[in-house]
């Protein structure tokens, strides 16, 4: 668990890695970097600036690629309307995060971690990368137990396993 660059803006980031658009496809960024400071696999990249229609945009991007000649291959995770070639791309040095937590039951989220429920700011502080390793065996309940539907038939005559296939 961390502090999330992308809660922070773009303003708390510090723009030490920063690259320009080469190539715009869809939803697919092809980003040059200069020599020696790549961005890792899955790193979030922030494109910000005006778009074509003068309106301030911001894009943020997950790098899924490295092509080789100092570029990388970004997928966005909103729109590219407005994105021109040779735009500024600053690399936010962390993967995707999203806010973690009992703040976070109940609520519904878009993958940036932004709530699109309509109910307010969540508390951000704690958040937990959106790709990460699976726990080690020894952290898992390897246990059997009955799940119990609540309906009295079900459990009696045809329970399930929990964790199984229903």
């Amino acid at each position: 668990m961390r502090t999330n660059p992308l809660v922070l803006g773009v303003s708390a980031l510090v723009e030490k890695n920063v690259g320009r658009i080469a190539q715009i496809i869809g939803p697919v960024l092809d980003v040059s970097f200069p020599p020696g400071n790549m961005p890792n696999i899955y790193n979030s990249l922030i494109v910000k600036g005006q778009g074509t229609t003068g309106k301030e945009i911001q894009v943020t991007c997950e790098v899924q690629q490295l092509l080789g000649n100092h570029k990388v291959r970004a997928v966005a995770m909103s729109a590219t309307d407005g994105l021109t070639r040779g735009m500024r791309v600053i690399d936010t040095g962390a993967p995707l995060s999203v806010p973690v937590g009992g703040t976070t039951l109940g609520r519904i989220f878009n993958v940036l971690g932004e709530p699109v429920d309509n109910l307010g700011p969540v508390d951000a502080r704690i958040t937990s990368p959106i790709h990460r390793s699976a726990p080690a065996f020894i952290e898992l309940d390897t246990k059997l137990s009955i799940f119990e539907t609540g309906i009295k038939v079900v459990d009696l005559l045809a329970p399930y396993r929990r964790g199984g296939k229903i």
